[in-house]
């Protein structure tokens, strides 16, 4: 038995009364309190070794093959790597582009995951080809990635099971957490077992079977394979795009006073040039649906994305000056995208952005509401980067495809990809599945799709 980040040794001291025939247990860990403290235990095949999960060969530690199958246990830390390092924390994997992330994507928000994700996906590759056990306690959305991780990698395992616990009442924590079992064994090649998914310890029935489709988790294979044709693969005529990413709300987001002047995240009232200004809304606005009044302003200094930014200064001297005195802010912005850009450059902007009517959704929230949002007050509205759109030159383009987003047909297919204890339930990669042309076929509004969409249906497709 390995617990490879064993702390004091709570799970280790219960393995030796559970496990009392247990040829060799063995914890390791990197506080040398915990190692000390852990070392107490008394067991004849007890061995606690101080060490760093992320300098081991784990595959070292099971090159001979034990008489007995292993037992991998643990509670992995529930801190992502951003996270980790926001607290001054230095034990981190080297960081590698593991999901194979590409483009803005790989230095985006994407590419920061749980450390609890690395070390189940170490752990999972280590015992390919053995006898083993993997038991682990973990987020609940963490045990999708690594089960999808498995699948897309082909890695082999013969049988999976999440098991959802009350965190609430257990460990004290508002998250979605889980027992995560994986069976491997000596001789197996099926890389496409099942991954059964429990609503608790003592369930006997899985709420549902968790499954790969379309190269995204899905929940409901069935709806998925009956809609098979619905569902694009990503090759979408129609692109979705996240809002804005600036990271500075506090200088680049404005509120509207009830006496009409701006103020910023910081109480400063704010006097600058109004063209540069765009009434936005936040993911709250549309999951609540309060869109008719909008009173938040996003400052939005390029067109596109790496355009220079110095004619503010001539054509918008007050902007400029503003932008001059928040420059500390602006430099304090950690995502590596910044670097090298043009001062006060902005992320999720292009002629897309500044179009006169969208329809929108919330990543965040876990209902499914689509909203369409037209000028305001002259201008385009603009949304902050948790949020997804689709951009249309006017209302009827944004209606028809609002009518087909809130159909029960594409709720029933969206549902089949959405898991609502996810961080962000709602993706770009979810929304782009979806055939909108299809949808409108089957709902009998062919005929109003080709009338509105001709020039789209007459280019090639997006890829």
């Amino acid at each position: 038995m390995l617990e490879p980040n064993c702390g004091r040794g709570t799970f280790l001291k219960a393995v030796t009364e559970v496990f009392p025939d247990a040829g060799r247990i063995l914890g390791i860990d990197i506080n040398v309190n915990y190692v000390r403290e852990a070392q107490s235990i008394k067991n004849s095949a007890l061995e606690i070794v101080h060490g760093d999960f992320f300098a081991q060969d784990w595959n070292w530690y099971f090159q001979d093959k034990p008489a007995g199958p292993i037992l991998v246990i643990g509670n992995p830390p529930w801190v992502t790597n951003a996270g980790l390092t926001r607290i001054g924390g230095l034990n981190i994997p080297q960081k590698t582009n593991f999901n194979g992330l590409s483009g803005i994507d790989a230095i985006t928000g994407k590419s920061n995951f749980d450390i609890s994700e690395w070390m189940l996906i170490k752990e999972v590759e280590a015992l390919q080809g053995r006898d083993a056990l993997l038991a682990m306690l973990c987020k609940t959305a963490i045990a999708r990635k690594v089960a999808n991780y498995a699948w897309k990698k082909s890695l082999i395992f013969t049988y999976a099971e999440i098991r959802k616990i009350d965190a609430q009442r257990h460990f004290g924590v508002a998250v979605d957490a889980c027992l995560m079992l994986i069976r491997f064994h000596l001789d197996s090649d099926k890389a496409d077992s099942p991954c059964l998914v429990f609503d608790s310890l003592s369930e006997t029935k899985p709420s549902y079977i968790l499954s790969l489709r379309k190269g995204n988790l899905v929940s409901q294979v069935d709806t998925v394979d009956k809609y098979s044709m619905l569902i694009d693969g990503n090759q979408s005529m129609f692109r979705w795009r996240s809002g804005i990413k600036h990271d500075c709300s506090k200088v680049m987001e404005l509120k509207a006073a009830s006496d009409g002047q701006l103020i910023n995240g910081l109480g400063e009232i704010v006097d600058i040039e109004s063209n540069l200004l765009f009434p936005m809304m936040k993911s709250s606005n549309l999951a609540n649906g309060r869109t008719d009044s909008i009173t938040r302003y996003m400052l939005v200094p390029q067109c596109n994305v790496g355009s220079d930014t110095a004619y503010i200064a001539s054509s918008y001297p007050r902007t400029w000056k503003y932008l001059h005195g928040h420059t500390a802010f602006l430099n304090n912005r950690k995502s590596s995208v910044y670097h090298g850009k043009p001062r006060f450059s902005i992320f999720g902007v292009g002629e897309y952005a500044f179009e006169p009517w969208k329809v929108a959704i919330s990543g965040l929230y876990k209902n499914l509401k689509f909203m369409a949002i037209g000028p305001f007050k002259g201008k385009p509205v603009v949304f902050d980067d948790t949020c997804y759109f689709l951009s249309f030159k006017n209302e009827e383009e944004a209606l028809l495809i609002m009518t087909l987003l809130e159909s029960e047909l594409c709720t029933e297919i969206l549902e089949a990809f959405i898991f609502r204890d996810s961080k962000r339930p709602v993706t770009k990669e979810i929304l782009t599945l979806i055939n909108l042309h299809g949808i409108a076929a089957i709902l009998g509004l062919d005929d109003a799709f080709s009338k509105t969409f001709s020039n789209l249906l007459r280019q090639p497709r997006l890829f």
